[in-house]
């Protein structure tokens, strides 16, 4: 994976990862900065230099720790080993703030990390499952740092109840080989191949997702699709109609017996829109004032009638093409 500059916390070269990332990228240049979290140089760029952000590479230490508690896949979020993307989905909910959110930053503190995670397993009451892939795409982190082959063969060794990440990537074959004893939650972000190719910029293409997505389920991972988000384009009803006839003929029979499925809505955002318009000014417009409303501050979501269509048509091709596949939640 290709950058063009590393900025990096001095405290992180003290921890093996931080050592060996610095080995990987000696040729490109290192300047030091005092916090992950706000880069004055970078702080200051415009909208339109959003592309040529995600080609830095922030390298710290994460300090806060802090988990929350979900109703959803899993009970906990919890803050891991990177945050952002070198992706660019155009409705990427982590571009809170671009000029923090959008490139990638790689946490080396991840012993400490798994460290708390696999104490706060041992002591919950009854099992947990820890949401590890909120903040970033754990599979494409995993091309640089090989994070998730150290997660998953010591919380199959030493962690109790269950791990999940959601991806827009393909690279699974590190992961099929690994002893993950049933812990690891393995969940394939899914979109029409034109909303890939036209909106999440920089991912995996249908296809691939698809075969990662059978890959896993025959190495023995628990397995779950995220259709997410759900963007109701004028003819959404063809492209996701299409998409679930694609499913049903190409998933594996592993895949439509034993996984399940989420759905979830797009949220949009007006810093979102304002980074597009500038960044991307050919680009998919995804603000339709005519089915979307606001949503808290600064935030579009679609119509609650839109909503309710967009479920209805998406329950009743699900329940025909995937019958078996249970759709534990809609937002």
């Amino acid at each position: 994976m290709r950058f063009d500059a590393v900025y990096y916390e001095p405290t992180a070269l003290n921890y093996e990862l931080g050592q060996m990332l610095q080995k990987k990228y000696s040729a490109l240049p290192w300047i030091e900065i005092e916090n992950h979290n706000h880069i004055p140089e970078l702080a200051a760029s415009e909208n339109r230099d959003f592309t040529k952000l995600k080609n830095h590479l922030i390298i710290g230490i994460r300090k806060t720790h802090k988990y929350v508690s979900n109703h959803k896949v899993s009970d906990w979020l919890v803050p891991y080993t990177s945050s952002g993307c070198r992706a660019m989905c155009l409705y990427c909910y982590l571009v809170c703030n671009y000029n923090k959110c959008s490139y990638l930053r790689l946490f080396v503190n991840r012993e400490q990390m798994l460290d708390k995670l696999l104490k706060k397993a041992a002591a919950a009451p009854m099992p947990q499952t820890f949401e590890i892939g909120s903040n970033s795409d754990l599979l494409l982190e995993n091309a640089i740092t090989d994070n998730l082959i150290y997660t998953i063969q010591r919380f199959a060794q030493e962690g109790r109840g269950h791990l999940t990440f959601p991806t827009k990537f393909d690279m699974v074959d590190p992961l099929l080989g690994l002893e993950h004893k049933g812990k690891i939650i393995f969940r394939m972000s899914i979109n029409p191949e034109e909303i890939i190719h036209r909106i999440e910029l920089g991912t995996s293409s249908l296809p691939a997702r698809i075969h990662a997505l059978n890959e896993m389920a025959e190495a023995g991972y628990p397995v779950g699709i995220l259709l997410a988000p759900i963007i109701l384009l004028p003819d959404w009803k063809q492209l996701y109609g299409r998409l679930i006839e694609q499913l049903s003929d190409e998933l594996s029979p592993k895949v439509k017996q034993n996984g399940f499925i989420e759905i979830i809505l797009m949220t949009y955002s007006f810093v979102q829109n304002a980074i597009n318009t500038d960044a991307f000014p050919n680009s998919t417009n995804l603000l339709n004032r005519e089915t979307m409303t606001g949503r808290g501050r600064g935030k579009y979501c679609y119509r609650n009638d839109v909503r309710q269509e967009a479920e209805a048509f998406l329950q009743q091709q699900l329940s025909q093409q995937l019958a078996n596949m249970t759709i534990l939640y809609i937002s």
